[in-house]
């Protein structure tokens, strides 16, 4: 973690607040790769992961959208209502989970309300890179969309397709005809509300395999067949076991222990808290891992996943 201060604060919609963040030390800040997101500490405490929504090639500073939950725990709030040029937040180094695949042959990049931020980046990383994209972006209204003047006013804009106000329904159909027929070498990434993305996984999954489809939750969707939580072991590397019971994750009964472990979401969807797995059967509750990495069993989530095996043996990064 290091400390950053807001040098711009603006809201961008009723809703949306838009923070530009420049290392207080006045050093560059790490370059990351478009998708890319940063844990967030907040006047609170709370800490929360936000995309960076700028162009992945400017070392100046930071930028982030901060949609106010009205349910949240208070982190949103915070970063609302006591932020201002001039304000001192805590954020860690850039991490990728959602990144763009190199060997596409052409991007289709598809945002529905705050899940505009990541697909920004990697419209302008896109466009540095002269390759071939699309970016589809559903709102409520244009007063409610994010971005909708920077979209309008950017260089890509012959590349943008808007769909506000155009209701739900009208807007899948919309995005039906757009994703037809896809090339077998596309890839499609998708991010807003988990409803809307599955409805955009299944209109991409016709035309391509699983693999080429990308998305990125915000918060953790239900999981309705997660079977009942048992106790089971968790061993280190370094010989230390501990008994992980039916009511506390791994890096709960870590955190008791005193083992130190960086977590963020506590909901399995930023990746923060991601184990090695050396031996046994991880039972993947997660949102962050991709179907191969859970299929490898190598990797777990340690704030939420669990064990199918009596011992589960991981690595400390």
């Amino acid at each position: 973690m290091f400390t950053v201060t807001v040098t711009e604060a603006v809201d961008v919609t009723d809703a949306v607040k838009v923070l530009r963040l420049a290392r207080s030390d006045g050093s560059p800040l790490p370059g990351y790769p478009a998708g890319a997101h940063i844990d967030v500490t907040g006047p609170t405490g709370i800490t929360r992961p936000y995309s960076l929504c700028g162009p992945p090639h400017d070392p100046g500073a930071y930028t982030i959208a901060v949609k106010r939950e009205e349910t949240s725990r208070g982190g949103s709030h915070a970063l609302h209502d006591k932020t201002e040029p001039g304000t001192e937040l805590r954020i860690g180094a850039p991490r990728q989970l959602f990144g763009l695949d190199a060997g596409a042959s052409e991007h289709h990049l598809v945002a529905a309300g705050i899940g505009i931020t990541p697909l920004l980046a990697m419209a302008y990383e896109l466009l540095a890179t002269g390759a071939d994209f699309r970016l589809h972006y559903v709102a409520r209204s244009r007063a409610e969309a994010a971005f909708a003047d920077r979209l309008e006013e950017s260089v890509f804009t012959d590349r943008v397709v808007h769909h506000f106000g155009r209701g739900r329904e009208t807007a899948i159909q919309a995005l039906s005809e757009a994703l037809t027929d896809l090339p077998a070498s596309a890839h499609v990434y998708t991010c807003g509300p988990q409803g809307f993305m599955e409805q955009v996984t299944a209109l991409a999954a016709r035309s391509l395999p699983e693999d080429q489809i990308h998305s990125e939750l915000f918060q953790a969707a239900d999981q309705p067949d997660t079977a009942p939580a048992e106790s089971f072991e968790v061993e280190l590397d370094t010989g230390e076991v501990y008994t992980v019971p039916a009511d506390k994750s791994i890096a709960e009964v870590l955190e008791d222990n005193g083992v130190p472990l960086d977590t963020s979401c506590r909901e399995g969807i930023c990746g923060t808290c991601v184990l090695r797995v050396l031996d046994g059967e991880p039972d993947h509750r997660d949102h962050c891992l991709t179907a191969k990495e859970r299929a490898a069993g190598d990797q777990i989530a340690a704030c939420v996943s669990r064990s199918r095996s009596p011992r589960l043996v991981v690595e400390l990064w």
